[in-house]
């Protein structure tokens, strides 16, 4: 499935969230999320990653495989005794920077600037439940990454406990390379928006 810029910014804008168009490389990240599975927990890379953004005037577009849930690892072993974290749909501004990931704290977008939503299921049934009454905000790490450091990846495992993950290393280098090229622009702080390809 292939999703046009024009089509990512009138489903943001129709949610009324931001979508920024003055100046060179002020980027749009946006996450969608793939309605099409019907919540079950696929274990695979089958939502997308955006990237829109102007140089010189002119729209750059880039749209790569991730995923934006969990995968069954952590769906059946959650961190957390409420369940596992699924970020919840919606625009989080300003909440992401360029820092460290994981233990070997290699370059990524982490969520150290806010807080971010996300339902919490932990009744292990290979269903993501999207419960609002389970929705639990705060800083939880939902951070922008890659899977492996050399091969692209097709089922997520341990990669994703609720970040949203990139399969493909060399799709990942790109991305952080024009986010860097941003935050030389704009500061190190950063807007995600996560929708549902229903929505577009």
């Amino acid at each position: 499935m292939e999703f046009s810029r024009e089509e990512v910014e009138a489903a943001v804008l129709n949610k009324g969230y931001r979508y920024f168009t003055n100046g060179d490389y002020n980027v749009n990240i946006n996450g969608i999320r793939n309605s099409n599975t019907c919540d079950r927990v696929t274990n695979h890379y089958d939502d997308w990653m955006t990237l829109s953004y102007k140089v010189n005037g002119d729209w750059k577009y880039h749209i790569w495989p991730i995923t934006t849930d969990p995968g069954l690892y952590w769906m059946d072993h959650p961190m957390n005794k409420d369940g596992c974290a699924i970020l919840v749909p919606g625009q989080y501004k300003g909440v992401y920077k360029i820092d460290g990931h994981g233990r070997s704290r290699y370059t990524a977008l982490c969520q150290r600037l806010g807080s971010v939503k996300v339902y919490r299921d932990g009744n292990k049934d290979d269903i993501y439940d999207f419960n609002s009454a389970t929705i639990d905000e705060g800083k939880f790490g939902i951070n922008i990454h890659r899977s492996s450091a050399y091969n692209t990846t097709t089922e997520i495992n341990k990669y994703s406990a609720g970040c949203q993950v990139f399969s493909n290393p060399d799709d990942f280098k790109v991305f952080m390379g024009i986010i860097k090229k941003s935050a030389e622009v704009w500061g190190n702080k950063f807007t995600y928006t996560l929708i549902e390809s229903e929505d577009i």
